[in-house]
């Protein structure tokens, strides 16, 4: 029996995810130390993490600007391309020396993760709308493989940078550019689609975008060309349930990275070693991707805003024990895994259930553009409270972080007020308003 396409493109993009997952946690491992090295000054370590997330949130709009033009696969091969150049100028800055030019490549390999969180839609392009959810977080998920199997590269990879007669932390950077490579290798396989759909298929739908389950049938009819991103922005401003899954993907990866990032330097001031340190951030990933495909199917039975509202619960759980330890006189190593743990969870619901009603919610021809948008808004958002979160830390302590992330987790319940209502939920068939906003009246 033949295996069918999209199993094909799934399989793929999974693999893809795998290499791009490995060759970042590998390099991710040692950057900050080597930024630390190379300039003498620990404070720079902070920022060659942040350069990362900054580079993958300037290239997730153009890669997918790519997607809508000319398809899925060339804007991933060209973005995992990207990321395996950034490895090379990142082995030719620690040879030199040139700190510009370290930060260069470091945000050149921000190129592969704004392209690995691409391929969760690229696998949406191919699934049927009942299994949206699902097929996006099984490339998420692959992640885990990837991000668990990196670091246990790094002290490999520093053994044949030694041999290679190179400074023995861009060793690591040889695996992730290796990796970066075979990635854009699988991606350049991928059939002509996924690409960004311009043609609509005859479906009913509810005010928010959900399918209700009708027939889909051959038939097609002529849909605008994409919508540019002024045009795509305008016309999501106006929505509120599409624009609440913009904010919620986008807040979540703000809480995420400002907890994530302080509190290892947290638990450096509460004179934990770098063992428990490690067994923090390791539980912390396998929270972010593990359980990505129970959300999955959350979203696919129940609906996304369900995932939303349970990552809603997660990151008051998370925040609360924050805020315990913080005010406790000595740190407890179970709360702050527990606190970890839940902190990507919360991430995890938060993505895949804003990923998948911003898929629900919009038409075909603004897709692509406002997924490209929303990854690089949650790029760019990390990498304001990656930049932000040291200074905060300085000023108020681990208190004050979980204060941040309580803020921001505001904001998002700020924008669920207008969204909630137009949002189909378990037991309920129809919204209880209806989007006044037609389609027709946003111009490309």
């Amino acid at each position: 029996m033949p295996i069918p396409p999209h199993a094909v493109t799934q399989a793929k993009l999974i693999a893809a995810q795998l290499f791009s997952g490995a060759g970042i946690a590998s390099g991710y491992a040692v950057g900050g130390l080597l930024a630390e090295q190379i300039t003498g000054q620990t404070a720079m370590a902070g920022f060659a993490q942040m350069s990362v997330i900054l580079g993958a949130g300037l290239i997730a709009y153009p890669l997918a600007a790519l997607a809508a033009r000319t398809g899925r696969r060339r804007a991933l091969t060209l973005g995992f391309g990207i990321g395996t150049l950034g490895a090379s100028v990142v082995l030719v800055a620690v040879a030199t020396e040139l700190l510009p030019l370290f930060m260069l490549g470091m945000m050149l390999c921000g190129s592969a993760t704004a392209a690995g969180l691409q391929a969760r839609y690229a696998a949406v392009d191919v699934a049927g709308p009942s299994a949206t959810g699902r097929a996006m977080s099984l490339v998420v998920w692959a992640t885990t493989i990837g991000s668990v199997l990196g670091p246990n590269f790094t002290g490999p990879g520093a053994h044949l940078g030694e041999a290679l007669g190179m400074h023995p932390l861009a060793g690591p950077y040889l695996i992730s550019m290796t990796a970066f490579a075979l990635a854009a290798l699988v991606a350049s396989t991928l059939a002509t689609p996924p690409r960004a759909s311009t043609t609509q298929p005859n479906r009913t739908t509810r005010s928010d975008g959900t399918d209700v389950g009708a027939a889909i049938t051959d038939t097609t009819t002529a849909a605008p060309p994409p919508l540019g991103l002024t045009a795509a922005l305008r016309f999501v401003a106006a929505r509120p349930v599409p624009l609440f899954a913009i904010v919620t993907i986008v807040t979540g990866q703000m809480m995420m990275t400002n907890v994530m990032v302080m509190t290892p330097v947290h638990m450096h001031h509460q004179q934990f070693d770098l063992g428990a340190i490690g067994v923090v951030v390791s539980i912390h990933i396998a929270g972010m991707y593990a359980l990505s495909p129970i959300f999955g199917w959350m979203s696919d039975r129940w609906g996304p805003g369900t995932v939303i509202a349970s990552g809603v619960v997660v990151f008051i759980a998370t925040i609360t024990l924050g805020v315990v330890d913080a005010l406790a006189p000595v740190s407890s190593m179970p709360l702050l895994t527990t606190a970890l743990l839940l902190l990507g969870v919360g991430w995890s619901m938060f993505l895949i259930g804003g990923s998948a009603l911003l898929t629900a919610s919009v038409p075909p021809h603004a897709k692509v553009t406002l997924q490209g948008a929303s990854d690089s808004a949650m790029n760019l958002g990390g990498a304001l409270m990656a930049a932000m979160a040291g200074t905060v830390l300085a000023m108020g302590g681990f208190l004050w972080i979980n204060l941040m992330a309580t803020a921001v987790l505001l904001i998002t319940l700020a924008f669920a007020v207008k969204a909630v209502p137009l949002m189909t939920w378990p037991g309920r068939a129809t919204p209880s308003a209806t989007d006044e906003h037609p389609l027709e009246k946003v111009q490309p």
